[in-house]
């Protein structure tokens, strides 16, 4: 018995030096030496294409040159969430979606505009800090495909919702073991929410706010979001199913435990930003609605609906769909047609006749025109032969 109490109380006096010694470090920081028995991905698994259509894979470059990885989410056709330690001091974002292969992606682009949360301070990189959270705006707007979708954010109601012991999940092309190369294809893994007091009690209370949320392994301690993914979704599936983007990827334990030691991860609760969201991009996430907007503006005319997404996607094709705008407004003439309802086909067959008179009218003066010509060629062939005449008769008398 006294043996049994004595280890207990070395178990707590162990735990308790555990989780005040745990450094919290970005995902693309950690250096820890695990290593993993055969070649299979036991931390998740390969997506299919369309299972994930949020994700993206991002690319940012610093103005010295250097490149990093790191994940993010589709929100709006104009807007994506990373984390802001992904995008802090740099100055290209390269973004990849609608794609399981970073070589394969519907879209692909880059943007230099991104907005960190004011309270974060981009000059101290590699200082893990509360509401570690981006929004960057791409310059060609997503289209929607069954591969490419917006995720639906946490609602300011569930800000604080208590995710302990739900299922969650998390997606990226981040390393599959910690050092491990990194995946050139999307992976998921199931995460279990872990509660706020905690996850307190390993990353501490300055760290662990109500803007934060923690996930851990789900049913084998090795799973966890790992290297590459920072800034990358935390995904629940409520009672209405769909899924909610309920978090964005910040940071794990640090060395030597790294993503694998079965500690909670750090996320950022993307519910608590809402008004800041709106102020940046002028839109209310809370009541987004993009599908209904497309149905509302495609039966106006479809040829208007399309230029406006290929002006976007560069300039050459929006320049060259311009020119179907004069099609859209023959179409708007139509109503006018409509509109006269006691005799439509009468002012139909008017505009016909209308425009066979203009055709005799115009083919009369062509003709007209046409022998005026012959007439005046004529008159310039004579005058020449008799100018060259009266020369050949100069230089005979000469």
């Amino acid at each position: 018995m006294l043996q049994k109490t004595g280890l207990f109380l070395l178990l707590v006096t162990l735990f308790q030096v555990y989780a005040e010694t745990v450094k919290p470090d970005f995902i693309e920081n950690v250096n820890g030496k695990e290593e993993q028995s055969g070649s299979r991905i036991v931390s998740g698994w390969p997506a299919t294409p369309g299972q994930h259509p949020h994700q993206i894979s991002l690319r940012m470059v610093s103005a010295a040159g250097s490149v990093g990885s790191c994940g993010a989410s589709v929100v709006s056709k104009e807007w994506l969430v990373t984390a802001a330690h992904c995008t802090a001091l740099r100055v290209t974002l390269v973004v990849r979606a609608g794609t399981v292969s970073i070589h394969t992606p519907q879209y692909i682009h880059e943007t230099t505009e991104y907005y960190n949360y004011p309270t974060y301070i981009d000059n101290l990189p590699t200082l893990v800090q509360i509401n570690d959270i981006s929004l960057a705006r791409v310059q060609r707007p997503f289209v929607y495909t069954p591969l490419l979708q917006a995720i639906r954010i946490q609602s300011t109601a569930d800000a604080n919702k208590d995710y302990n012991g739900l299922r969650v999940y998390t997606s990226g092309y981040g390393r599959t073991w910690t050092n491990s190369p990194v995946s050139e294809t999307l992976n998921w893994v199931y995460l279990t929410g872990v509660a706020n007091s905690a996850c307190q009690q390993t990353f501490g209370t300055n760290l662990i706010i109500d803007s934060a949320i923690c996930a851990r392994f789900y049913n084998v301690s090795s799973q966890s979001t790992c290297q590459g993914d920072s800034g990358g979704p935390l995904v629940h599936v409520g009672d209405d199913g769909i899924p909610t983007l309920i978090g964005v990827t910040s940071f794990v334990a640090g060395d030597p435990f790294g993503c694998h030691s079965g500690l909670p991860a750090g996320f950022i609760r993307p519910g608590h930003f809402h008004s800041w969201f709106t102020q940046i991009t002028g839109i209310d996430f809370e009541n987004l609605n993009e599908e209904e907007e497309d149905v509302t503006d495609s039966p106006v005319t479809e040829s208007t609906t399309e230029p406006a997404e290929s002006e976007e996607v560069t300039d050459g094709p929006g320049s060259e769909e311009a020119t179907e705008a004069p099609e859209s407004e023959e179409t708007t003439d139509a109503p006018e047609s409509d509109e006269t309802t006691d005799a439509p086909d009468t002012e139909e067959s008017e505009e016909d006749s209308d425009e066979s008179d203009e055709d005799e009218e115009l083919s009369e003066l062509l003709k007209r025109l046409e022998v005026q010509v012959k007439v005046k060629v004529k008159l310039n062939k004579y005058k020449i032969k008799k100018e060259v005449e009266k020369d050949k008769e100069i230089k005979k008398k000469h």
